[in-house]
């Protein structure tokens, strides 16, 4: 008896003992197709790729292939953490030196309506110079010229630089231009009349009179036109675009300063002092 239900015991499991093995080797050959375990499929999951706006990131944030849906991951430590969501705005906030601060600066659209600068807020104050009256000789004499324009002007276009466009210099003795004007100033060697915010050479006020520039400078706060373009010549200074003296003469190194300033701020090349320069430079 003992013999027979070894017998029968032996019978089954040389029956079924081959499916079970077939069935081990069946799942070991799809795992080498690309099959993968659960627990392989949860931390394929957990380290999947990252995307921002549709495009997936690698690690260390470089742009790969694109992907479906974004996620998020992060590192067994979870020292890294990936946001898709971010923020695009004017005001840029940084650390710096465990402080927080805010750029005050704006993004605008430049003169010629393609190029783009920031125009600064930051009020700078104004400052009081002492200059003699005398003429400066290492800077050439501006000549009177009746048919004089400024050139390219024309394609200057807004209010602010009306003056430009309309300006033609004139010649008068010193009691038309008293009569006329309420402000007659002389500054280094030359006189200057006071007109609708803005301050031009009087010709003829004085027959040996001085100018180093023959056209209009924008005034501010009741400034004669030395402080106001000594005052320039500070802020351009401090900005590394003038490395010459502080003489409140508008001269060719002066000029030159606000060209560059101008260009590179997206402003109209005026290379004098009009009002969206003084803005820019945050002194009015």
């Amino acid at each position: 008896m003992r013999v027979f239900v070894i017998f029968i015991c032996s019978i089954t499991l040389a029956l079924f003992a081959p499916h079970v093995q077939a069935g081990k080797h069946k799942d070991k050959k799809n795992s080498d197709n690309g099959g993968a375990s659960k627990s392989a499929q949860k931390a394929q999951t957990k380290w999947a790729t990252p995307t921002v706006g549709g495009k997936a990131h690698g690690r260390n944030g470089d742009i790969g292939a694109s992907a479906d849906k974004p996620t998020h991951w992060n590192n067994t430590n979870k020292h890294n953490q990936w946001n898709s969501n971010w923020n695009n705005s004017n005001t840029v906030k940084v650390s710096k030196k465990g402080k927080n601060w805010s750029s005050t600066e704006k993004l605008t659209t430049s003169a010629d309506g393609h190029s783009y600068h920031y125009q600064s807020k930051t009020k700078v104050n104004t400052k009081h110079y002492n200059f003699s009256y005398n003429p400066n000789p290492v800077i050439q004499t501006v000549k009177f010229n009746k048919n004089y324009h400024i050139n390219g002007s024309q394609y200057w276009k807004g209010q602010n630089y009306a003056a430009f466009r309309s300006y033609r210099p004139e010649w008068h003795d010193q009691g038309w231009w008293r009569n006329r004007y309420d402000r007659v100033v002389l500054i280094s060697g030359g006189w200057y009349y006071w007109n609708a915010g803005w301050w031009y050479p009087a010709w003829g006020y004085a027959p040996n009179a001085h100018y180093a520039y023959d056209g209009p400078i924008y005034g501010y706060n009741g400034l004669t036109p030395d402080q106001v373009i000594a005052n320039v010549q500070g802020a351009l200074q401090q900005q590394g675009y003038y490395r010459g003296e502080v003489d409140g003469m508008l001269g060719p190194y002066t000029r030159e300063a606000l060209a560059n300033y101008q260009g590179h701020h997206g402003l109209y090349v005026t290379s004098a002092i009009d009002r969206p320069t003084l803005e820019s430079l945050g002194m009015t």
